[in-house]
């Protein structure tokens, strides 16, 4: 093909792009219902929207087209590769002195902590299942299952038997992992999509189950009044006796109990990363590697794929549970709508973009996933498309995963030079 006639192609294909765009946004974005002033619906049009969508999508198609070698081209050039390789180890000491530090920023008020803890509690979770598919390449889209569970248990726990928290959460955990070796053992002859199909069945039997249940879940109204956790017997409540202001001679501030969460949750998630990382360089995170490259090979290896599976769900399942009871503690109220599938692919979502079997991308993907959509939340229904949108770009960009590689857990001769 000459060169002439690309740009040619290019247009065309950016205008069939433009035309499936309109097919698209036509009755999504371009016919809207509002209520009128008789008080009845009415049809309204925005097809300067749809306009401005389908220039959009023509834009960017031609554009992608005419960079797709750009788009694909090899690695960066030595003189930028070689700084980011020796920055790359110092950026997670980096980040850990920014959430440690946060609380203490001057600029930082109510709502960075709440979005700092929402951020930590979707980076635990997205931990817990980097090891299930990360590590040991077992696709999971009911990994929500186990974040209700650890939640159901602890308010159940803390409601009618009145244990404190720091006795609930292990057992939060523990419960969590009994499930998840309970799921673990129907799928062990599964792979790809049919265990993918299963675990999503098993998700919503278990949000079914707690919406049903409601002589001991409460059904869909929930359990409310879950009681929070203090630190060290020290209440953070307003009118207790023992208080944490009264003990350390402070004016009471709400944000006090802000502070004590957003540090219980970072210790939760480093916990999380710490035993990742531990496991990962034992013998059971390298069959666990081993098992998501080959499963053939890894039996032939002599491993034990049927331990080596269920300690993957049993682990992730667990640092779900401990997840679920913080959220459960946070809200103070639970509810079956909390857990529906749309978390379970916001999750998976954040290992798959940060870089499967990378904590760091993951890290990074949490951020920039949750604590993106915070930023556009003024654009109103324009947010997720600009979310969908910017996935789309990573993808397309980096396939991998934003951190698509890592230090091996294990070097035959030494440290790489």
């Amino acid at each position: 093909m000459t060169a002439a006639a690309e740009p040619v192609r290019a247009l065309r294909d950016a205008a069939l792009a433009a035309l499936i765009a309109f097919g698209l946004f036509a009755p999504l974005v371009g016919l809207r219902t509002d209520v009128g002033s008789d008080g009845a619906l009415m049809l309204r049009g925005r097809w300067d929207d749809v306009a401005w969508l389908c220039g959009i999508a023509f834009a960017g198609r031609f554009a992608m087209l005419m960079l797709a070698g750009r788009l694909h081209a090899p690695a960066a050039p030595p003189w930028l590769a070689r700084p980011w390789q020796q920055a790359q180890p110092y950026l997670p000491r980096g980040f850990l002195a920014l959430a440690v530090l946060l609380p203490a920023l001057p600029f930082i008020e109510r709502y960075e902590l709440d979005l700092g803890i929402l951020v930590l509690t979707y980076v635990m979770l997205g931990w817990g299942l980097n090891i299930v598919v990360g590590l040991a390449g077992l696709l999971d889209l009911g990994y929500v299952a186990f974040y209700a569970v650890g939640a159901y248990a602890y308010a159940l726990l803390a409601t009618e038997f009145g244990l404190s928290f720091w006795i609930c959460l292990p057992l939060a955990g523990i419960l969590a992992a009994f499930w998840g070796v309970l799921l673990g053992f129907p799928v062990l002859r599964l792979r790809g999509d049919y265990l993918a199909i299963v675990t999503l069945a098993f998700g919503e039997i278990i949000r079914v189950v707690l919406l049903n249940w409601v002589s001991l879940t409460g059904g869909p109204n929930g359990i409310s009044g879950i009681p929070r956790p203090g630190l060290f017997g020290l209440s953070f409540a307003a009118d207790a006796d023992n208080s944490f202001a009264e003990f350390f001679g402070l004016e009471y501030d709400p944000i006090h109990r802000v502070i004590f969460l957003y540090y219980l949750i970072l210790a939760l998630a480093l916990l999380t990363n710490w035993v990742t990382l531990r496991l990962r360089r034992q013998p059971l995170g390298r069959a666990w590697e081993a098992l998501r490259e080959d499963e053939i090979a890894c039996r032939a290896l002599g491993i034990n794929v049927t331990i080596t599976k269920l300690t993957a769900f049993a682990i992730g399942a667990g640092f779900a549970g401990f997840a679920g009871a913080f959220f459960a503690t946070r809200q103070a109220f639970i509810s079956p709508e909390s857990f529906t599938f749309i978390e379970s692919a916001i999750i998976l979502a954040i290992v798959v973009l940060g870089g499967m079997g990378s904590q760091l991308g993951v890290a990074i993907a949490a951020l920039l996933l949750i604590g993106g959509t915070e930023l556009f939340r003024g654009l109103a229904e324009w947010r997720m498309l600009i979310f969908g949108a910017a996935m789309v770009v990573i993808m397309l960009v980096r396939p991998r995963g934003l951190v698509g590689t890592r230090t091996p857990s294990t070097l035959l001769h030494g440290a790489p030079r």
